[in-house]
């Protein structure tokens, strides 16, 4: 008798076909840029999500997070729907580099239950809870200028989302709601969290919104007013707090699998060596919730502030105004730079001056440092003022709702959300000089672009332009002074050689 035995796949082989079984669309969005997969990702115990997977956005060639919120019993999301469609157009105004970008979102109705899908971005380094194990396992302790960095894009994002009118309170701020790129960019995530617990108050959303606060390994994270009718932002000040501590210590040790006790928390902070270190992690600690500093006045705390250097400046100022020069301008004027000339010279009376040459500065080195200031890893919050931003809208669920096409699978209108980063226009009149065809070329920060064109009349001025381009979703309204500004200097050059085309005739 003999017995065949099957033939065995080599380990890469078995790795290929479960890659491709996990690559395998499930869904598609209305629109169909989204195509839902079948890997599940871990993006942090996010409360009320029922299940996220990997998602591909067709149309930027990127990976993104398909989240899914069910709801079993139709009516109570009936109820709700305005509510809710209100809380997503809001979360679709938070744009901030130091927070997960939220893409997009609609409804699906079937029979049996109710879907809110949206679509975030992916951050696929992983958490900051995830960062510090493996830190502590490879025997390494915290370098301090992480730390101070990490700080204060924390700090950013929390003062940016503070700061809004009225104010967002994050509500779930834990080193698993943290999560850190490969280039040391911090991002936070789970910014819906409040909003869902305020909008869904019995907690419907199959009770998860509720539950996540009693999980007893992040039990030390909420602040010990959380809850109650009188917290505000100051909870998100106290978890910020234990996560700069954790950021430090790299673990605050917890009996086997039970809350994090207090004194497990007073000796970590004991432990901290540098007193500035200690005395800003119990000031965002304290237990009156009035006591608690600020995110604003924590970036001011001595521990993290600091006299920016006139490179870091300079880099915001021209990320800032990046619209306004060339494309790739900084790589054309360093390649017409003598790497011999001198840029800058310090003299001293008593001694030796020092010269600074441009060969000493590396192009990639500052091509980098661009792009990372650009990304958000060095915010200049310090000088940032402390008034109420005007976007997100307000989150006061009292606005005129936003009317969407009745369907089965209604998707809101699409909203350009990216940033303008250069401009060019071209202005030419017809012979009776009666009309002018305007043709606008944007180039977006993604790398991808516009181009419009029109007719335009003498009566026509540069902000009624710029406020049909916001109100057709071509650019987002931070973007709409910017761009009526550079229409405005065209159109006046254009008006001047126009003049000058007639008097030379």
């Amino acid at each position: 008798m003999t017995m065949s035995v099957p033939e065995r796949k080599s380990g890469s082989e078995g790795k290929e076909e479960e890659s491709e079984d996990e690559s395998e669309i499930l869904e598609e969005s209305p629109c169909g840029r989204w195509q839902k997969r079948k890997e599940q990702v871990s993006q942090g115990n996010v409360p009320g999500v029922e299940s996220a997977s990997l998602a591909m956005d067709t149309e930027e060639g990127v990976e993104v997070v398909w989240n899914e919120v069910l709801f079993s019993d139709k009516k109570v999301f009936k109820a709700q729907e305005e509510k809710i469609k209100e809380m997503f157009e809001n979360l679709m105004q938070v744009e901030h580099p130091n927070i997960v970008k939220f893409h997009k979102y609609w409804l699906d109705m079937q029979e049996s239950q109710a879907r809110v899908i949206f679509i975030t971005e992916y951050m696929s380094s992983g958490s900051l809870k995830q960062f510090l194990k493996k830190t502590k396992k490879n025997h390494k302790t915290m370098n301090v200028k992480a730390w101070k960095r990490w700080c204060t894009q924390i700090l950013s994002a929390l003062s940016y989302l503070h700061s809004c009118d009225p104010p967002i309170i994050h509500g779930n701020l834990t080193c698993d709601t943290i999560f850190i790129q490969h280039n040391g960019l911090i991002k936070i995530g789970s910014v819906w969290h409040r909003l869902f617990v305020n909008v869904f108050p019995d907690a419907s959303v199959h009770g998860k919104a509720r539950q996540h606060r009693d999980e007893q390994r992040n039990l030390h994270f909420f602040a010990p007013e959380y809850g109650s009718d009188e917290d505000d932002y100051a909870i998100d000040i106290f978890s910020f707090g234990i996560c700069a501590l954790e950021m430090a210590v790299l673990e605050i040790q917890a009996n086997g699998d039970t809350a994090v006790s207090k004194e497990a928390i007073i000796n970590a902070g004991q432990s901290l060596e540098d007193p500035l270190m200690k005395e800003f992690t119990q000031s965002c600690l304290r237990h009156e919730a009035k006591l608690r500093p600020t995110a604003h006045d924590l970036l001011f705390h001595r521990v993290l502030f600091e006299v920016h250097s006139l490179k870091l400046l300079a880099a915001h100022c021209l990320i800032n105004n990046q619209y306004l020069l060339p494309e790739n301008c900084v790589e054309e004027k360093t390649k017409s730079f003598d790497p011999n000339a001198v840029m800058a010279e310090i003299k001293h009376e008593d001694r030796q001056g020092v010269q600074l040459k441009y060969s000493h500065v590396s192009p990639l080195e500052l091509d980098k440092f661009l792009e990372d200031v650009k990304n958000g890893i060095y915010p200049l919050m310090n000088f940032a003022s402390s008034r109420p931003h005007p976007v997100p809208r307000a989150l006061s669920l009292s606005q005129e709702q936003v009317e969407t096409v009745k369907s089965p699978t209604p998707e809101p209108q699409e909203t350009e959300t990216r940033k303008v980063v250069q401009i060019h226009c071209n202005l030419e009149s017809n012979e009776e000089g009666t009309k002018t065809h305007l043709s606008l070329f944007l180039k977006m920060d993604d790398k991808l672009h516009r181009q419009l064109s029109c007719d335009i009349l003498p009566s026509d001025t540069s902000k009624d332009l710029a406020s049909e381009l916001v109100h057709y979703a071509f650019i987002t309204e931070e973007d709409s002074e910017k761009v009526a500004g550079f229409l405005e200097d065209a159109f006046s050059r254009h008006r001047v050689r126009a003049l000058a085309s007639g008097g030379a005739q």
